[in-house]
């Protein structure tokens, strides 16, 4: 369509909305679909955060807002920081979002300028290098390997520097390995970095509460000052809370790029909505009890996954630090026929094929930038991720 602009060109859909939509689309045809595909936590938004937006609401506060969100929510947000991750910021230092997702869109908008790189460790989320592209940026991806359980090297973050590297993305725990940095290996990265002052750093913090065997979550800018003045520091309420449909990401960085993003957000979607801000407030200042119970819930399901689907012929399941994903690897299944006689010849076509025989809904790696590997969320209950893992393992050994 000739009115449509070049922009929308250089951007492809969202796979893991793809696969999800075709898993609801089967579900209403009658199938008994497992949706894995979603990151999505299962529980339901604690009492006292829900208690707080009813009460935002009595009190009239569902106005307009600061395009750079209430005080009180950057007020809290200033708090959390200095509580968890030992950073320093101010109030004009903070900026509240539409969602984490729009926290980064308004980044790159903000810096990028057409032919600019931005590195994206991959396997990474798939919405980094689109955001990229549609901002006209050039995503460059340093692949990170297996062998180092998909994070990636001092030398590989070195070797993807140009002079036109503008940032490079940090996701810890990673969507979609689970993977996360500890200590010592962010702080290897960051030699790379000092001896490069031109490349920005924005780290994504969105699964830092998620992490397990007493795994210690350790932000960039916590470790390396020298990098806080050009380091973005990203999250949100999202997984934490599970808060995914009241769309509250918040970041802190610079005055001015904080500046650079609120005068974009101005003009895109204004304020985040005010009855989510003030449950966010409650969120980030109220009793944290809901993050340790889900947190152990996770690591059991997450116990319960790895093991069985390293019991399913083929598949390869590293242990993840951190979030509520495993990536398992099923390059061993590769050349493989199913009993129609379908050839397995990618991560796509075991995805595609699994959900068409099993009704299990998982995304291929390669949506990821990593492959031949596929995601699975455990964010659902310990019942339905028995249930998918069993469909799994017998998919699994009825290839041939």
């Amino acid at each position: 369509m000739a009115f449509i602009s070049d922009s929308l060109s250089r951007i492809k859909p969202s796979a893991t909305i793809a696969v999800s939509q075709k898993a609801r689309e089967l579900a209403a045809q009658g199938r008994n679909v497992i949706a894995l595909s979603s990151g999505q936590p299962d529980f339901d938004t604690p009492d006292n955060i829900k208690q707080a937006a009813f009460e935002a609401i009595r009190r009239g506060q569902t106005k307009y807002t600061a395009v750079a969100g209430i005080t009180e929510l950057r007020e809290a947000v200033v708090a959390k920081f200095k509580r968890e991750n030992q950073l320093d910021y101010t109030v004009a230092q903070t900026i509240v979002s539409n969602g984490g997702k729009q926290v980064i869109a308004n980044a790159l908008m903000a810096t990028v300028n057409p032919g600019d790189e931005v590195i994206v460790p991959a396997p990474y989320w798939v919405s980094y290098p689109e955001l990229v592209a549609l901002c006209g940026g050039v995503p460059v991806f340093a692949r990170a390997s297996r062998a180092n359980n998909y994070k990636l090297r001092p030398e590989e973050l070195e070797a993807a520097i140009t002079p036109r590297t503008k940032w490079v993305m940090f996701n810890s725990p990673c969507n979609p390995s689970g993977a996360a940095y500890t200590r010592a290996e962010l702080e290897a990265l960051a030699e790379v970095l000092k001896r490069h002052p031109h490349v920005w750093i924005l780290a994504d913090d969105i699964y830092e509460h998620l992490v397990y065997d007493g795994f210690q979550f350790t932000t960039p800018a916590q470790i390396a000052p020298e990098l806080v003045e050009r380091t973005l520091t990203m999250n949100g309420v999202s997984k934490a809370y599970a808060m995914t449909g009241w769309r509250i990401g918040y970041a802190a960085g610079p005055v001015q790029l904080i500046k650079a993003m609120e005068k974009i957000q101005g003009q895109l979607t204004s304020g985040a909505c005010s009855v989510s801000q003030w449950a966010a407030v409650e969120a980030l200042n109220g009793s944290q009890d809901y993050i340790h119970h889900s947190r152990k819930v996770f690591q059991e399901r997450r116990d319960l996954v790895v093991s069985m689907l390293n019991q399913a012929p083929g598949l390869d399941c590293p242990v993840p630090e951190g979030a509520f994903y495993v990536f398992p690897s099923c390059e061993a299944l590769l050349g493989k026929r199913t009993e129609s006689g379908k050839s397995i010849e990618t991560d796509e076509d075991f995805v595609s094929e699994l959900l068409d025989a099993e009704g299990v809904a998982l995304v291929h790696g390669s949506a990821f930038g990593q492959g031949p590997n596929f995601r699975l969320s455990y964010a659902d209950s310990t019942e339905r991720l028995r249930d998918a893992c069993t469909r799994v393992q017998r998919f699994c050994s009825s290839l041939r």
